[in-house]
């Protein structure tokens, strides 16, 4: 191995997350190392080759993984919607809360009245609360403006995110979120959400095009539209879809080589064979299907026999998801949706890393970035088993220990 070698990482039990092998790619007795920030070697420790004068990091038998990736979250937004919770609990409906002007509107009202320091403010209080947890990734969406103005400084916030802290931040411009008061959705697609889309590639803001498929939102023709603008500036796509109806959302994204379609309740088996085929990802949000006190679960058989790649994430909103915890997420897509704790850390490394179109994380390999999670734990699984523990040792981004 030619050049200096910055880290050597030995005593670790490595949950690589390679698939095709082991359960969790695991090696009991493990070691990694590391060069400017990137992995050169991982594998048993009796295999390791010769790293003269690197630094020697002894983790004294803890797990490692790759560190987690919240691949779906809208972490920047202005207020909360506690009293809509109570009114869920009172009996209304998530469609009746949002036909009532509740809902996402709500939060636009907010988002739209707070500046740029404000919501960054808030928005780093939920990021750091996932970087405890060994998060290193994170996705960020917009949707919470419907105005030119707002939606580009939701982006610019997610942007400062990823400034301020240690992590790194993909953005997701999802103008298509919501219908704005006043407004049919086909003009405001036409007249607010594709040229604010194209602001937003303009500054380099957007690194995915998102949008929501739905009967309170937008129909497969509508949502067309935003694609083949997105199509026509290069940028990929993906989608909430089948969240509430079955409106086809997923095979429309599917149709479009989207990285991935989220939520998937109502799913059906023909968008099921239409992601397998195009290998795209299902992104399970169980934070969403608990708050709304759903019955339907999403179709996790029917996509792990077709092979359809499953991320699990967040979700994180003031609405039908106010949960900054990833460790929780899985928790819940093993009870509630009945995923294996491993499929629940392959959604949240190896999957969640795919579901935003990275090759350079959510494993532990050669060529691959040195972004890792240490664990306090003596299986992979209790990642997934304990509710409201964080077993979290340490978290390295970058190689930075």
């Amino acid at each position: 191995m030619a050049g200096p070698i910055d880290m050597v990482i030995r005593n670790a039990c490595l949950a690589t997350m390679a698939p095709g092998g082991a359960a969790y790619g695991l090696v009991r007795d493990g070691a990694v190392i590391v060069r400017d920030g990137m992995i050169v070697w991982a594998g048993p420790a009796a295999e390791i080759p010769p790293a003269d004068g690197a630094e020697v990091r002894d983790l004294g038998g803890r797990l490692v993984t790759p560190a987690l990736i919240d691949c779906h979250t809208h972490l920047v937004h202005g207020g909360n919607r506690a009293r809509e919770f109570e009114m869920r609990l009172e009996g209304a409906s998530y469609e009746e809360i949002a036909r009532a002007g509740g809902g996402i509107v709500s939060t636009v009202a907010a988002t739209r009245a707070a500046d740029e320091d404000t919501l960054l403010a808030s928005a780093l209080r939920r990021a750091d609360a996932l970087i405890a947890e060994g998060v290193g990734t994170i996705e960020i969406k917009s949707g919470y403006g419907l105005d030119t103005d707002t939606e580009l400084r939701m982006l610019r916030v997610a942007r400062r995110v990823e400034r301020e802290r240690p992590v790194r931040v993909r953005t997701s411009f999802l103008g298509a979120h919501a219908v704005p008061s006043g407004m049919e959705a086909d003009a405001y697609i036409d007249d607010v959400c594709i040229p604010a889309l194209r602001r937003a590639h303009a500054e380099g803001l957007a690194d995915a095009v998102d949008g929501f498929c739905e009967g309170i939102a937008f129909s497969p023709a509508q949502i067309s539209r935003v694609f083949d603008v997105a199509a026509e500036l290069g940028l990929p796509v993906k989608l909430h879809s089948e969240q509430l109806s079955d409106l086809g959302g997923a095979k429309l994204a599917a149709s479009r080589g989207a990285l991935s379609a989220d939520h998937l309740e109502y799913l059906g088996a023909d968008g099921i064979a239409a992601m397998a085929k195009a290998g795209t990802v299902a992104v399970i949000l169980p934070g969403a299907f608990y708050t709304l006190r759903e019955t339907q679960a999403p179709p996790i058989a029917g996509l792990r026999g077709a092979g359809v790649p499953m991320a699990v994430a967040t979700d994180a909103n003031p609405g039908s998801s106010p949960i900054t915890s990833l460790l929780l997420a899985m928790n819940m897509a093993c009870t509630l949706f009945r995923m294996t704790p491993e499929e629940a850390l392959a959604g949240t490394t190896r999957n969640a890393a795919r579901a935003l179109g990275l090759d350079d994380c959510g494993m532990i390999a050669p060529g691959l970035r040195a972004d890792f999670a240490v664990w306090d734990v003596e299986e992979p699984a209790e990642l997934s088993y304990r509710i409201g523990f964080n077993p979290l040792y340490r978290r390295i981004v970058g190689g930075q220990f």
